[in-house]
């Protein structure tokens, strides 16, 4: 995760300094009147120990999702636990508290929406009622909230119109994966999406599976075989898209050449990463983005 691009000055109020780290985006913090849906701003946050957010109210609709970590979330008096996997929302007129457990910091994904139809949507997909929901698997949520992000980074009402689309999906995905209240996760699959997490959250240091096993505290060849059950991709052939996918911002965004790039990922040379990069996105590096 890295650093907001966005200074602190220039950030909204309701934004929480809390964090050690963060990673954000915005995109109409003056949404339309009238308009159907609308995506104002999102991103993902790792709490710092001291982390609390108390308000009586909101600008807009936001959905939370945690992925790692344990907290605690008060929606208009009722008390809920937070660990991966929780989903809340909040909106105009719900007062709401939201901590993390100091020795347990949370990270969490976040949108706010805003709209016609928000409320509507939102009661749908089972958040409306102001309470605190468990969605499984979690990966396919974080994927909507990294799409998110990702179509952020373009300019223009098409990327704006995809975001609100977006947004949408997000919460027919919440309803589609709600954990029915009673019913348990799987152990198996909550190991996966610990590892998961973790890649995601390591990925740019760890090496191989063998690294991300150590750290995990399970087998290699548990991962893989948890991977193969529960994954639509081996362990790491998702640890290597999720460097190239990084790799390809370094490239187009930060305007690196392909050996600096290589260097920065841990590879050996320049070919081995073009390899590795083809393979993921289907042409060479040099193909896209000038050396």
């Amino acid at each position: 995760m890295r650093p907001s691009t966005t200074g602190s000055k220039t950030e909204p109020a309701f934004v929480s300094k809390e964090v050690s780290e963060a990673r954000r985006y915005y995109l109409d913090l003056n949404p339309p009147a009238g308009a159907a849906l609308v995506a104002v701003c999102g991103g993902v946050e790792r709490m710092s120990p001291e982390y609390l957010v108390s308000r009586r109210d909101f600008p807009f609709y936001a959905v939370e999702l945690v992925t790692e970590g344990e907290g605690l979330v008060t929606l208009n008096d009722r008390r809920f636990q937070l660990s991966p996997g929780v989903v809340f929302a909040y909106g105009p007129g719900v007062a709401h508290t939201i901590r993390t457990d100091p020795a347990k910091p949370m990270r969490k994904y976040y949108l706010d929406f805003a709209g016609s139809e928000a409320a509507a949507l939102l009661g749908q997909s089972g958040l409306g009622l102001w309470r605190a929901l468990r969605v499984a698997p979690v990966h396919e949520v974080v994927e909507v909230f990294e799409a998110l992000g990702r179509e952020s980074s373009h300019a223009g009402e098409i990327a704006h119109d995809i975001c609100a689309a977006l947004a949408r999906l997000l919460l027919l995905k919440i309803q589609q994966r709600t954990v029915a209240s009673g019913r348990s996760v799987p152990g198996s699959l909550a190991t996966y999406e610990r590892i998961r997490s973790h890649i995601e959250s390591n990925h740019l240091r760890l090496r191989t599976i063998e690294d991300v096993a150590a750290e995990c505290g399970v087998t290699a060849m548990y991962v893989a075989r948890l991977f193969r059950r529960f994954g639509q991709a081996g362990a790491y052939q998702f640890l290597v898209r999720l460097k190239m996918n990084h790799a390809a911002s370094l490239l187009q965004d930060r305007g690196m050449n392909v050996t600096e790039v290589a260097a920065q990922l841990g590879f050996a040379d320049a070919f081995q990463f073009s390899r590795a990069f083809k393979r993921v996105h289907g042409v060479a590096p040099s193909r896209l983005f000038a050396d």
